[in-house]
């Protein structure tokens, strides 16, 4: 294990933020989706939510730069599901859409768990999802455009959540269980073992400080 490695890989997970995540609802193009994932792992996001378009939203990943390796994607069969599932987790859903009861993006307060919910490229959120959403924010406009792109609008209010967030020290320390960060580690430092491991449903064995193995990888 190159050391360089794992100390960077530790760090990043040191700073993932559980309480935040991204739900995308129905988005068409790949290359949109591709540049919500690469965003979510720039502001520390570990798990993100997709509600599939028309085609699937592994195609490619043209803009990700292979942060797919690095966030967790939920698949989820309907929208109703789906929202349900965020509210029991609970998280505060808020939905990027311009209308009379938007409020600017910034005034939110986005140290809570909070979802952000966008939709598809042509028509937005859903009403079927703005019935779920706690909040919706807009993004002022200065010109002649009523929006922005969906992948930037998502980089815009991810990036004044992740303000907010530094402002609050959560960035400060490892927000992740203890489960879920020995199972990140391992798969992130081994993820050949990691899938040997899956493959053929066994534990991983434990990792020391340096990511190297602590005990004997299980056979089959």
């Amino acid at each position: 294990m190159n050391p360089q490695r794992c100390a960077r890989l530790d760090a990043v997970l040191a700073r993932r933020q559980p309480d935040l995540t991204v739900f995308a609802e129905n988005l068409h193009k790949p290359r949109n989706f591709s540049a919500l994932v690469r965003t979510c792992d720039a502001v520390g996001i570990n798990e993100m939510h997709v509600l599939p378009g028309e085609d699937d939203h592994r195609t490619h990943w043209n803009t990700s730069q292979g942060a797919e390796k690095w966030i967790g994607i939920h698949t989820h069969e309907s929208l109703d599901s789906a929202c349900t599932h965020l509210k029991t987790k609970g998280y505060n859903l808020i939905a990027a859409h311009l209308s009379d009861q938007a409020v600017d993006f910034r005034e939110l307060d986005y140290t809570r768990a909070t979802a952000l919910v966008l939709g598809s490229e042509l028509f937005g959120v859903s009403e079927q999802a703005l019935a779920h959403v706690d909040q919706q924010i807009l993004i002022p406009m200065m010109g002649v455009s009523q929006s922005l792109n969906v992948s930037v609008a998502c980089a815009v209010v991810l990036y004044e959540a992740q303000r907010q967030r530094m402002a609050a020290g959560l960035y400060n320390r490892c927000r992740l269980d203890e489960k879920t960060l020995s199972r990140q580690r391992f798969e992130w430092l081994h993820p050949v073992l990691a899938n040997y491991c899956q493959r053929h449903d066994l534990d991983y064995p434990v990792l020391d400080a340096n990511g190297e193995l602590a005990e004997p990888l299980p056979r089959a």
